[in-house]
């Protein structure tokens, strides 16, 4: 399936149904007076998020969505039927922007999530309703409220525990290729990753869901490459696993690189806990990789860890700290979620 993370649609609620002027007829029966009913309401558009899908691949090829208009009202005070709603299913994680792409509407973070996005026209009263003392037979009818219709946006942004950024042919795919079941595209030219990649990784008796985004550059942050578009998916994420060509002959200039692009995207990706990790150890002797780890740690002002996804050295000790990470980040959510629910 293809992977698909933004979409703008049409959409438009159901038009309210328009009321009846009728009047009784029946035999024997004199001044039977107005039984016009009422028009039927329009239906809703609802959006909601499922645990089933993780691309916006179904509004690519269909872009206008229309809900079911109210029926007419009839007579002998029969209502009419109220149209039916249209349902929206969209993947966890996927946020609605306005027509200009800039207010967030909606943003549907757990399965189960459904919202009425725009509302049905109410239906329009019959001429029973205008009925009064004054005015016994009235011959005016409501023609029913319009729907509402607005053009969104869909952004999908993956919920996964930990992202993994990095320049171009750092190693991401390979790592995740090594540590989980998914079949990253692996190749020796750059931008072998054209769209992010899941896989579940399991250490001890913990999984955590570890994406591989497609390799960042300079200028990302302002839309250069494929990395403007992909840096949102690390929004979600409890920790960033920031891996460093070790082969490269100036691997801080690669980290002050990647961290110069979070910090000008912003949304918080600079605050977030990061993990340092120099890749391709196997290539590089041992000298020459420890005076580049350290250098790597003056500027960073952490403790890089050295690995090689080829052959799995150093890989578990490199998955043991994302996933205490995780698992920190998991009961700080759990505590805020317990103290949400007290004070509601």
């Amino acid at each position: 399936m293809k992977f698909l993370d933004q979409a703008k649609i049409y959409l438009k609620s159901g038009d309210g149904g328009a009321g009846a002027v009728s009047f009784r007829r029946e035999k024997f029966i004199e001044h039977g007076g107005p039984d016009g009913g009422n028009g039927g309401r329009g239906g809703d558009i609802v959006i909601e998020s499922v645990a089933n899908l993780n691309t916006l691949i179904d509004y690519r090829y269909q872009q206008h969505f229309k809900a079911e208009g109210g029926n007419h009202g009839m007579g002998a005070n029969r209502s009419g039927a109220d149209g039916k709603s249209l349902i929206l299913r969209v993947p966890i994680g996927t946020q609605i922007l306005d027509d200009a792409n800039e207010d967030v509407l909606l943003d549907l973070k757990r399965a189960g999530e459904r919202h009425v996005l725009l509302k049905g026209g109410d239906g329009g009263f019959g001429n029973t309703h205008y009925k009064s003392a004054t005015n016994r037979a009235p011959r005016k009818a409501g023609k029913g409220w319009p729907g509402e219709e607005r053009w969104v946006w869909l952004h999908l942004k993956l919920i996964a525990d930990a992202g993994l950024v990095g320049l171009p042919n750092a190693g991401k795919s390979t790592l995740l290729a090594t540590v989980s079941r998914a079949k990253p595209k692996i190749a020796d030219y750059p931008f072998t990753t054209l769209k992010p990649q899941l896989g579940v990784v399991r250490v001890h008796e913990e999984e955590f869901v570890l994406a591989d985004l497609p390799g960042l550059i300079e200028g990302a942050s302002e839309g250069t490459g494929l990395g403007h578009r992909f840096l949102g998916h690390v929004e979600r994420c409890a920790a960033i696993l920031h891996l460093v060509d070790a082969t490269l002959d100036d691997v801080v200039g690669a980290w002050c690189t990647i961290r110069a692009e979070l910090e000008a995207y912003g949304h918080g990706l600079a605050d977030k806990t990061e993990l340092i990790v120099l890749n391709k150890a196997d290539a590089v002797p041992a000298a020459e990789m420890e005076k580049k780890r350290k250098a790597l740690k003056r500027a960073s002002r952490r403790e890089p860890l050295v690995m090689s996804a080829a052959t799995g050295a150093g890989v578990d000790k490199a998955m043991q700290a994302v996933a205490a990470i995780v698992r920190a980040a998991r009961r700080d959510a759990a505590r805020a979620a317990t103290e949400d629910a007290e004070a509601g």
